[in-house]
């Protein structure tokens, strides 16, 4: 079964934020547009370049009211060390959390159980909670951030103007398509 359009199930999780450890459920999923991220592991090879790609973005995301999330199975106290000894992590200044029983990589279905980490899963929540995107990667492809602002650009514009669609390589300002009879097999 698929996760689109299902709600975010509850969960219980610490967080490295900003030079803190904070709390959180899936309630603070809820009002605003959220990007979840899961990588495999702190302290690896692919996760930090992907990690800092996001950390650039983070300004134009908080410009769209889009809240940001890293998630891996490793402790928040893993994540706090990595962000003090990483130049790449120091960047980040959206929280890290920490899922080390793996129950948030379950809920999301991106969990590898035999290596207790998860595979490379983005997540796009929108205010009710629901999820909109969700793009899972094989741990050896890294992802591009730029693309995953073009998508949630394309689900916030999608969300907000009922019976459009936004086709392929839509960017903010092309045009979008009305789907009806008079549209098929002209297209």
């Amino acid at each position: 079964m698929s996760l689109i359009n299902t709600e975010i199930k509850p969960f219980k999780a610490t967080a490295y934020h900003a030079g803190k450890f904070i709390d959180l459920t899936e309630e603070q999923f809820k009002g605003t547009w959220s990007v979840l991220m899961f990588y495999p592991a702190d302290f690896t090879f692919v996760c930090p370049t992907e990690l800092e790609d996001l950390a650039d973005f983070q300004p134009e995301f908080e410009k769209l009211g889009v809240k940001v999330y890293g998630v891996s199975t490793d402790s928040h106290f893993a994540h706090k060390a990595w962000h003090d000894t990483s130049d790449a992590i120091k960047k980040v200044n959206y929280p890290l959390i920490g899922d080390p029983t793996g129950a948030l990589a379950r809920n999301f279905q991106v969990m590898i159980e035999e290596e207790g980490m998860a595979l490379r899963g983005t997540f796009v929540i929108n205010p009710e909670g629901q999820i909109k995107i969700m793009e899972v990667h094989d741990n050896g492809i890294g992802r591009d951030a730029s693309e995953l602002m073009r998508k949630v650009k394309a689900a916030q514009y999608v969300a907000s103007h009922p019976g459009e669609v936004c086709p392929a390589k839509w960017t903010e300002g092309a045009e979008t398509l009305t789907p009806s009879l008079d549209l098929v097999g002209k297209i």
